[in-house]
């Protein structure tokens, strides 16, 4: 159970939440201000809010019970991210950021059309309603572990709690608590690294040669066998994922807009970059250096729990009172970075990409801030509804649902943003019809894994797949399409690689013109 200490130190962390939220409250009175911050930012809050925002509390827990367990393969899906950040650092952000976009689905508008924009705004809104409802039910589990309290109650107190600040300060709060909670989160992680190496005789010598005796260190097999979780499948995973979060993941653009300039915004994704690689390795370590400790000290009581409750057991009785506190506050602080970061991006496309193209200028800015409010109040509703749901089904059943929606919407939303970004011939069209063929095929595949159709309907494909062959199916159709219907007639100034230097061209132009016409007044 929670000493008094630990009570206080967390206490006293979501204190400082709430006094982040109120205090932004009041200063946010445009959607502008809400949604993007005036985009004010400097690169390094932006670069920890990054951080805040993708490592979750699953991150937490889930990444050092996979090295206790089993070993470091699942780190290779993010040893690609330095090389994504790259492609993100010189092409993803002048995308967005050569005009003042607040969406990421507006730029699939200007590219494709409406029927593209609409889809990318439903797919990321489902897909992150089921992301935020399992890491707040995912989270309540150490939560109800170390409290004692029912899980439902952790599921709505902790979505209150969240939704208040969000729904309060907008992406300010919500980019200020990730910076704090991005801090949390890493003084709690080098502060079990370092009690575990503290009580270890040997220390991380002791940790390197154990671990290396019992392959904890293994990446997983090297072999070329793409049905299986080799080294290889998990990188090829791993280039999917990150492209498809750097290129049109909306809380990761929403900070690109919310930055003061692009130099800042390259700046806050190379110190995002820089980051969160190191950290998920510590975290992987963090895990065999728990495997290693309980060798030493063995303990009856880990016979008896799950996986990811060994480190909040560990934190429970092997470290201080107070620092516990805080390192309990870390994996809290991990969910609400991600789930306030959710909140405030889905009433942000909801009301850019599909409120306001459609009432347009008939209601004022302010009655779009209280819209944008409202969403994110139903969002959290909703979110905390899937927390309860989530808590009440079979872990299996979780998964089955995850995989639906996945199949359903996750589709070909990277190829879309790709196929914009690296080719010309692709219009409007030809990606609207590839995008519903990719869609139907995706079904289909989702369905067959889950066994809802007659295996003579069905061919054998593993669930890693799914998403890297329907953007390819997407890719290949929308190109071959193009010969078909031919090229775009729209000005694609600026929205491509191949025209992006036009666009660079035009706004030095239109700088030069604006400087001699000032020169000459």
């Amino acid at each position: 159970m929670l000493r008094p200490l630990d009570i206080a130190a967390i206490v006293a962390y979501l204190a400082a939440m709430i006094g982040i939220g109120i205090y932004f409250s009041r200063r946010n009175n445009t959607t502008e201000e809400y949604f993007v911050g005036n985009r004010s930012f400097s690169g390094w809050v932006i670069g920890l809010s990054m951080l805040g925002t993708i490592v979750s509390s699953a991150t937490f827990l889930a990444l050092p019970a996979a090295a206790y367990v089993l070993d470091w393969r699942q780190l290779a899906v993010n040893l690609v991210l330095p090389f994504i950040a790259v492609l993100a650092v010189l092409i993803f952000i002048p995308f967005f950021r050569r005009g003042k976009l607040t969406s990421a689905f507006e730029y699939l508008g200007m590219r494709y059309g409406t029927l593209p924009r609409i889809y990318g705004t439903l797919s990321f809104i489902f897909l992150q309603l089921i992301r935020m409802s399992q890491i707040l039910f995912l989270v309540s589990i150490p939560v109800q572990f170390l409290t004692g309290l029912p899980i439902e109650v952790v599921v709505v107190v902790a979505g209150i709690f969240i939704a208040f600040y969000t729904i309060a300060g907008g992406i300010e709060a919500v980019v200020w608590t990730d910076v704090v909670q991005a801090l949390v989160l890493m003084a709690g992680c080098l502060l079990c690294f370092t009690y575990i190496v503290i009580d270890l005789p040997g220390g991380v010598t002791q940790i390197v040669e154990a671990g290396a005796a019992e392959n904890k260190f293994s990446l997983g097999s090297f072999e070329w066998n793409l049905n299986e979780r080799t080294f290889w499948t998990v990188v090829i995973l791993g280039i999917i994922n990150w492209l498809a979060i750097y290129s049109g993941d909306q809380n990761m653009v929403q900070r690109y807009l919310a930055a003061r300039s692009t130099r800042e915004a390259r700046k806050a994704t190379i110190i995002y970059s820089a980051i969160a690689l190191p950290m998920w390795t510590m975290f992987f370590f963090i895990g065999t250096a728990l495997f290693v400790y309980y060798q030493a000290f063995p303990d009856s009581a880990i016979a008896g729990l799950e996986t990811d409750q060994v480190l909040p057991y560990f934190i429970l009785t092997r470290i201080p009172a107070g620092l516990a506190g805080l390192i309990i506050a870390a994996v809290m602080a991990a969910a609400m970075s991600s789930l306030d970061s959710g909140i405030n991006s889905i009433s942000t496309v909801t009301v850019v990409d599909l409120l306001r193209p459609y009432l347009g200028k008939e209601y004022s800015d302010r009655f779009y801030l209280r819209v944008a409010r409202t969403v994110a109040a139903l969002v959290s509703v909703l979110v905390v509804s899937g927390g309860i749901l989530f808590s009440r089904i079979e872990k299996e059943s979780m998964n089955d649902i995850s995989l639906i929606v996945t199949s359903l919407f996750g589709g070909c939303l990277m190829g879309l943003f790709m196929m914009g970004f690296f080719t010309r011939r692709v219009n409007g069209t030809a990606a609207t019809i590839a995008m519903l063929l990719a869609i139907m095929f995706n079904a289909y595949l989702g369905f067959g894994l889950l066994k809802w159709l007659p295996n003579a309907w069905t061919f054998s494909v593993h669930s890693y797949w799914i998403g890297a062959l329907v953007n390819l199916v997407f890719a290949v159709t929308a190109y071959l399409m193009s010969f078909v219907i031919g090229t775009s007639t729209r000005d694609l100034t600026g929205l491509t690689v191949w025209t992006l230097q036009k666009s660079r061209g035009r706004t030095e132009d239109a700088a030069q013109l604006t400087s001699s016409v000032s020169t000459q007044d």
